[in-house]
């Protein structure tokens, strides 16, 4: 796969809940941060949401907004309103007056990620992805957004199946439009795969984990010298090739370990170890416990 489709295949999204949100009037709610990816697309009028030392921004109708991580936010009808504290419903919301014909309305949603990875991976996403509807794309994330609303609703057979699939769409579609204009300057591997030359090291990096890989080489790949690809890299992703290959070899490790499905010695082959020993070291080295431990602690955390 190519390195965005391993991030999202690692992310594991499911358990997604989507449902309609509605307002009229003048009204402004209160959301606490918390660790869940949100997404709205908004079907009618406006809104304003509002994060903690930003302005506000304006989402209009067909605006898509995505979240990866839900920091504290307003979500109002007019800017500078201040937001009554709200808790997250999965059902129906309403704001503002309870009668009369909404002249807002979105359909907004959340889903789990895999908890253990989710630190590193979201910290190689954009804070925010907002896709205006005049990018064209309203559509079909909107159709997207509906299946999963539909799938969510109901109790067919392989429904966590499908619903995983639709929002690893969803979040592929999402981040395929990059960050923000006002999101550039964040490190992260959506800002390097826009990078022609350091994709092709990134693709070259991921299509091959087990490789002994140098500097050196990856920058030929890149088709850069080497230090000018160090630096690039760097400044792209917020750490040098050899630290993210270790960090994307560990993130496997943990996603085999929580899976219980292969041995020490297998997982450290596949990822590029020499022996399990080795592994294990690097493993302590790095998570501050043996992989045995780790792996306890999360079915334990997991039952």
């Amino acid at each position: 796969m190519d390195p965005l489709s391993d991030i999202i295949a690692l992310l594991r999204p499911n358990t997604a809940i989507a449902k309609p949100i509605t307002g009229r009037g003048r009204w402004a709610v209160r959301y606490d941060a918390h660790d869940a990816p949100g997404f709205t697309l908004v079907l009618k009028g406006e809104c304003w949401i509002t994060f903690e030392s930003a302005a506000p921004l304006r989402l209009a109708q067909g605006d898509f907004l995505l979240l990866p991580s839900t920091p504290a936010f307003t979500l109002s009808s007019h800017p500078g309103i201040a937001g009554a504290p709200r808790e997250p419903m999965e059902v129906p919301v309403r704001h503002g007056e309870a009668e009369g014909e909404a002249d807002f309305a979105s359909l907004g949603g959340t889903f789990r990620i895999e908890r253990a990875n989710a630190p590193l991976l979201l910290a190689l996403l954009p804070r925010m992805i907002h896709i205006p509807a005049d990018e064209g794309r309203a559509d079909r994330l909107g159709r997207l957004i509906a299946l999963i609303t539909e799938e969510g609703a109901g109790e067919e057979p392989g429904r966590e199946m499908v619903l995983a699939r639709l929002l690893e769409v969803l979040l592929v579609e999402a981040l395929r439009r990059g960050p923000l204009a006002a999101d550039e300057a964040r490190a992260g591997l959506v800002h390097g795969l826009r990078d022609a030359s350091l994709a092709r090291a990134l693709a070259a990096l991921h299509a091959d984990v087990r490789a002994d890989w140098t500097v050196a080489g990856l920058a030929r790949i890149a088709g850069q010298s080497r230090s000018a690809f160090a630096a690039r890299f760097a400044q792209a992703l917020g750490c040098g090739p050899i630290e993210y290959l270790a960090r994307w070899r560990m993130a496997l490790a943990k996603d085999a370990l929580i899976r219980g499905e292969k041995t020490l010695e297998r997982i450290a082959e596949e990822i590029g170890y020499e022996s399990a020993s080795a592994f294990s070291t690097a493993f302590r080295k790095r998570l501050g416990c043996p992989p045995g431990r780790f792996a306890r602690t999360e079915a334990f955390l997991d039952a």
